[in-house]
């Protein structure tokens, strides 16, 4: 339910707020007191598309702010699930308009236009003047059977759907078998083809960079090779090596560490110096003994690494533990060659879907064929009760060849308005006024169906006076008894039964214009209603004839 709405700086409204109650909320004005801009700033509040023309001359920006209590569990679920979260079951909706762009807030947080019209979706349902013209479209039409038709027409909607998603999930799995039984074969032998050479090609873990690097040394060997003769040269093989100078060196040092012993360790330390140089001197030519180049090693090192490269371009490193190619191609081949009976499953489960399908979507038209007389008898009797007179309603339930998320049916909605005219359908014979009032006669069927707390009506009224005003009257309080119900009217007959009515005033200050919104007590509301009469406000006969129409409206 909207609790609050408070506009500052919009157009000619500097600061207005409405505390709005249950039930009919009513508001009256003069023409040009700026009713029309009340709705227009709602919508703003609501993620319409707003100018800056519309922020007050001589301001920086316009704010709207719509206060909402949340009375149903659903709907804070919904809200939950959009990462909203509400304190004291309250929602606040806030809107800066500044030149060339907005701040849209929900509970003081900054979020989108899109996510304020997904929320406000849940909880208003806005009628204006022009909103009716929905109506017209067959899919509106049918959705409106459909929620006469009740929770088993809900039930079987979501079947349906869900069978349409299965359907449509089975079809597109059968669309990807587009192999013939020729490409299959060819693609069989070509991955028999990888499969075996992979296999023979038998690559051990590791055994590129193993061969590899044996590679580098190979293709080095000769510079390894005068490398380390001139490094034995240097040595001990020399006319002046490193061993013979070390041993000379040796030789004195001994003799000096007999007469002074300190010198004990250096000499020590000398000696070993001795062995490891006799070590290293082993190694070298250990080396060269064993690394005697090989060149028919060196070519089979060279051709196996060429192999490997030629596979790794083609399945990635088979050396490395990672690589899948071989385990791929596998999965492919025995898919392969089960293709036919996997599509064979394919087709079953498509045939199988569309049946489903088509079962859903047959008692879907059922239930929906079984609404129809009952939906045709309570739309007429609403009509009939807001003065159309012979008027006679049929609604055309046509079953289309191919079923879809919402079946497979198409909704008409037929009238004859007048007596002598054949049946036809309603954008056709329908004009604006007569749109709004089968409109609220809809809406009067589906008041204790529908789930959003607050419907506004902007001038549903125009086009009628006189009993249809009062009988429009009848059905939007009878609309407030199940759902807030806020409005603006011209009609006196359609004020008089408000709960709360709210008069709408342009005054003059100077240069300025201003709008603003009162709550009427009892005396100013019998005033309002002689204003809409048209009478002389001094007139007692008007004043009563104010007063029993309140009367009147409150049975």
């Amino acid at each position: 339910m909207l609790l609050h709405y408070h506009v500052k700086n919009f157009a000619l409204i500097e600061d207005a707020s409405v505390d709005f109650g249950p039930g009919l909320n009513v508001l009256t004005g003069e023409t040009g007191a700026g009713k029309s801009i009340m709705i227009d700033a709602l919508n703003a509040g609501l993620g319409a598309r707003t100018g800056a023309e519309m922020i007050r001359k001589g301001c920086s920006e316009a704010f709207v702010e719509l206060v909402f209590a949340l009375e149903d569990r659903d709907c804070e679920k919904a809200l939950a699930a959009m990462d909203i979260r509400c304190e004291d079951h309250t929602l606040f909706i806030s809107r800066r308009i500044f030149p060339g762009r907005s701040l849209y807030k929900i509970n003081q947080e900054a979020v989108t236009s899109s996510l304020v019209k997904q929320v406000t979706e849940l909880l208003l349902d806005i009628h204006g003047q022009h909103e009716h013209q929905s109506l017209l479209k067959p899919e509106r039409q049918l959705a409106i059977l459909d929620e006469f038709a009740g929770e088993a027409c809900a039930q079987a909607k979501a079947r349906t759907e869900k069978a349409w998603q299965a359907y449509r999930k089975a079809l597109k799995e059968r669309e990807s078998f587009t192999l013939s039984e020729d490409e299959r074969r060819r693609r069989m032998d070509f991955l028999r083809f990888e499969l075996n050479e992979i296999e023979q090609a038998a690559v051990r873990p590791g055994e590129r960079d193993e061969l590899a690097a044996h590679f580098k040394e190979m293709s080095a060997f000769g510079k390894i090779r005068d490398a380390l003769g001139k490094a034995l040269e240097y040595l001990s093989e020399g006319r002046e090596n490193a061993a013979d100078l070390l041993m000379k060196a040796s030789g004195e040092l001994s003799a000096a560490a007999r007469l002074a012993p300190s010198l004990a360790d250096a000499d020590q330390e000398l000696m070993t110096a001795q062995d490891i140089l006799s070590s290293a001197e082993h190694g070298l030519k250990a080396y060269l003994d064993e690394a005697d180049f090989d060149e028919e090693t060196f070519r089979s090192v060279e051709k196996r690494l060429d192999e490997l490269h030629r596979l790794e371009l083609k399945y990635g490193d088979l050396s490395l533990p990672s690589n899948t190619a071989w385990e791929e191609r596998d999965s492919e081949w025995d898919y392969l060659e089960d293709y036919e009976n996997r599509l064979n499953k394919a087709d079953k489960a498509v045939a199988s879907a569309e049946k489903e399908l088509e079962q859903a979507a047959s008692a879907l038209h059922a239930l929906r064929a079984a609404a129809v007389p009952l939906w045709d008898a309570a739309l007429l009797a609403e009509l009939e009760e807001m003065n159309f007179l012979s008027v006679r309603v049929r609604t055309e339930l046509e079953e289309l060849p191919d079923s879809g998320a919402n079946g497979k049916d198409r909704a008409c909605f037929t009238v004859s308005l007048n007596p002598g005219e054949d049946l036809q359908p309603l954008q056709k014979v329908a004009s604006g006024g007569e749109l709004s009032r089968i409109m609220l006669a809809i809406k009067t069927i589906l008041a204790d169906r529908d789930r959003i707390p607050t419907v506004i009506f902007d001038e549903i009224d125009s086009g009628i006076s006189g009993q249809t005003a009062q009988a429009v009257a009848r059905k939007l309080k009878a609309i407030s008894r199940y759902r807030q119900v806020i409005l603006i009217t011209h009609l006196p007959q359609i004020a008089a039964p408000a709960d709360r009515h709210y008069a709408i005033e342009k005054q003059a200050e100077g240069e300025r214009t201003f709008t603003r919104i009162r709550l009427l007590d009892e005396e100013d509301s019998v005033r309002e209603l002689m204003r809409l009469l048209g009478g002389d406000l001094k007139s007692e006969s008007v004043y009563r004839a104010a007063r029993e129409l309140k009367k009147a409206s409150a049975t």
